[in-house]
């Protein structure tokens, strides 16, 4: 777990804060006043990747920035488990306790799939639904099928099946403040420069041992072995959603989730949603083209701001 007040060399300025709602210490960001906008990491970030999203959108909006269980600032509780369905029940007592409404969701990579759990079992409290390449499972019948599609054609998902099998995933996964750059690169970022001595200790600082590293290795071993549980929206759920503004923001160079597999399922949830291809961008979009993603946030925000208001 990283100290509260580390800044990164001021590349993370935010004022830290902790909810013990979800059972332990979840930290998160916390800047702006306005219509909330709620923003969800995956493998194996943190809030970190949302440092520009932040600096952009908090002058309008409360830009609220939980770190998972397990990554970033938060602690990693020994004896938990750390699958979606986790995931999922951690960010639920973290809104309630913070009373979140109006919220608009930005779910990363994994943080997609965590996002609509929360929508499912919460609909009133969702407003508006953005995935930054960042998966929107929410009951659609191929799911499964875009799931194995994707797996067979990602070098990430292919590489845990194997480690998986050969009995090096917990180890190469247990080490990733010294394998970091080699998993971000597996999983795909496409702009060399990002990575810095400060860049490369901000993402590394998280693991500094595998005791620390239970996080990331729950979440590529839930895939292995299948422990992972998609939240199934009623019919209530799935009709609510299919009505708010919704965004697919999809840096198309992303090898790890390819937008041919997942972006017929968010037109499928979110019939009248928008998408947005990037191209030459990968699957880290928020670290390769942080402008174009704050300002295409920052435009959707305010094309739907009277939708959302009415």
């Amino acid at each position: 777990m990283i100290a509260a007040h580390e800044t990164f060399d001021g590349t993370f300025p935010y004022r830290p804060h902790f909810s013990t709602a979800p059972g332990f210490p979840m930290h998160y960001v916390d800047e702006g006043t306005g219509p909330v906008v709620l923003c969800l990491h995956g493998e194996p970030t943190w809030g970190y990747l949302f440092r520009g999203v932040v600096r952009r959108l908090a002058p309008a909006h409360r830009v609220v920035v939980p770190d998972h269980m397990g990554f970033g600032k938060s602690a990693t509780p020994a004896g938990r488990t750390y699958w979606l369905q986790d995931h999922v029940d951690n960010v639920e007592a973290f809104v309630l306790d913070l009373g979140l409404r109006g919220i608009t969701l930005v779910g990363h990579d994994f943080g997609g799939p965590v996002g609509m759990g929360l929508a499912a079992r919460r609909p009133e409290l969702i407003a508006r639904v953005v995935g930054v390449n960042g998966p929107t499972p929410f009951g659609q019948p191929g799911l499964g099928d875009a799931l194995t599609a994707n797996a067979a054609d990602s070098p990430w998902f292919r590489w845990i099946a194997r480690a998986h099998a050969d009995g090096t995933l917990d180890p190469v996964l247990g080490s990733l403040d010294v394998t970091i750059l080699g998993t971000l690169r597996l999983n795909g970022f496409e702009n060399p420069a990002l990575a810095t001595d400060t860049w490369l200790r901000a993402y590394g600082a998280p693991f500094p041992n595998a005791a620390e590293s239970i996080g990331a290795i729950g979440w590529a071993k839930g895939f292995a072995t299948g422990a992972h549980r998609f939240e199934q929206p009623d019919a209530a759920a799935r009709a609510a959603l299919a009505a708010v503004p919704a965004l697919a923001l999809w840096g198309t160079a992303d090898r790890t989730l390819n937008a041919r597999h997942f972006l017929p399922l968010f037109r499928e949830a979110f019939p009248t949603g928008r998408v947005v291809e990037l191209p030459g961008v990968g699957h880290y979009s928020p670290e390769d083209a942080p402008e174009a993603v704050a300002d295409h946030l920052a435009r959707f925000l305010a094309d739907t701001a009277d939708t959302v208001a009415a």
